[in-house]
């Protein structure tokens, strides 16, 4: 089967996810892409664009699978001669109903933030199914879009809110975690100090940031946490990864001129062999965030060996199997506080391996042939 997946915000994750599953596939997926940049102007331009490339083209897929950051109602309507018997598929890996935005950002102060929701709301209108990354998202978007469709004045189709669920599915975020394996080393040294009985604290614990520098990740409080272990005295070291988007991020310069030289590393890293050997040097991963649709970062870093302390919200008990739960997640910043204390003393309260066995079933290898079924089943019922 040809399947033309579609994206116009080509970069980061949703370049990765891309080429992951046209890599990993047993279709021939040909990815069109647009620079990811200007996020806005994506929503609204990119399918004009990315109709008129279409065209161009001599392609003829069996399928499209698009993305959220695609206006698809203007790109079939663009490319309705070859694209009106082809079946499409929308995936979700985020949405811009509930997706937290910045209260500086000049849209949300000028009250006409609504629109990109509407685009994802006729988007979704037009594709054959939606695949969602996590049962968070899905869920979170039904529940906001009664909200946005009552914010009209009329005809503000309810009906179809029940019409898009019953043609959703859950459909987790393929990763490339293999690709780590390669840079475990410092793993081995961590299993052969252990077999050699060599205490958990006699190596400073390495804590672990890895998420973009952005507010929705909560940095105050990840931060708030670790200058109270601080001023206890408690021995840490600290690596500060993932991207920033603000020119000044104030929580990130402040951390680093408190903790001082306590963090061996504050910066992204664009080489991911440097990513990668950070991500196995590290021995916890508290997180703070008040937004993630899915959580790559968490898997990536728990694949690599990392514990993690889990806020109980968003999609983290998704993918923590429940019997590590009671290990893994905290009930408020207090109990954070507390378990990151215990486990920066005394260790991990588990092995790397189990946690690292549970979120492996997210690599490209098992997540492909998944990916491959439904949208064989899609093909099939058209």
């Amino acid at each position: 089967m040809n399947v033309l997946l579609v994206e116009p915000y080509y970069t980061g994750s949703h370049a990765a996810w891309a080429d992951g599953y046209a890599a990993h596939s047993r279709h021939r997926v040909t990815v069109l892409g647009l620079p990811g940049r200007f996020w806005k102007w994506r929503m609204h331009g990119g399918a004009v664009t990315l109709a008129r490339q279409f065209m161009e083209m001599s392609a003829a897929p069996d399928l499209l699978l698009a993305t959220d950051m695609l206006d698809l109602t203007t790109f079939l309507a663009l490319t309705r001669a070859r694209t009106h018997h082809i079946p499409t598929a929308l995936y979700f890996h985020e949405n811009q109903l509930s997706y937290p935005w910045s209260p500086g950002d000049r849209d949300v102060r000028q009250g006409r933030d609504v629109h990109y929701g509407f685009i994802n709301y006729a988007s979704a209108l037009a594709a054959d199914a939606l695949f969602f990354n996590s049962a968070y998202h899905r869920d979170g978007f039904f529940d906001e879009l009664p909200r946005l469709l009552k914010h009209f004045p009329d005809y503000n189709e309810l009906d179809s809110v029940e019409a898009l669920r019953a043609k959703s599915q859950v459909l987790p975020l393929g990763l490339d975690l293999r690709r780590f394996d390669a840079y475990q080393l410092h793993l081995h040294l961590r299993r052969s100090a252990a077999q050699v009985q060599v205490s958990a604290i006699s190596r400073r614990p390495l804590l672990l940031w890895n998420h973009r520098w952005e507010y929705d990740k909560n940095p105050e409080e990840f931060f708030r946490a670790l200058f109270i272990l601080a001023e206890r005295g408690l021995d840490f070291g600290l690596v500060i990864l993932g991207e920033s988007f603000r020119r000044q991020p104030s929580e990130f310069l402040e951390a680093q001129r408190r903790l001082g030289e306590r963090v061996r590393h504050a910066g992204y890293v664009p080489d991911f062999a440097d990513y990668a050997r950070w991500l196995w040097q590290a021995d916890l991963l508290p997180v703070t965030s008040r937004h993630d649709f899915f959580g790559s970062s968490v898997v990536e870093a728990v694949y690599c060996g990392c514990f993690p302390l889990l806020p109980r919200r968003l999609s983290y008990p998704e993918l923590i199997p429940a019997e590590y739960h009671d290990l893994c997640f905290y009930r408020d910043f207090d109990d954070l506080v507390a378990r990151l204390t215990s486990a920066v003393e005394h260790g991990s309260p588990l092995q790397p391996a189990a946690l690292q066995n549970a979120v492996a079933r997210f690599d490209w290898r098992d997540m492909a042939p998944l990916y491959d079924e439904r949208l064989e089943a899609l093909a099939a019922s058209r």
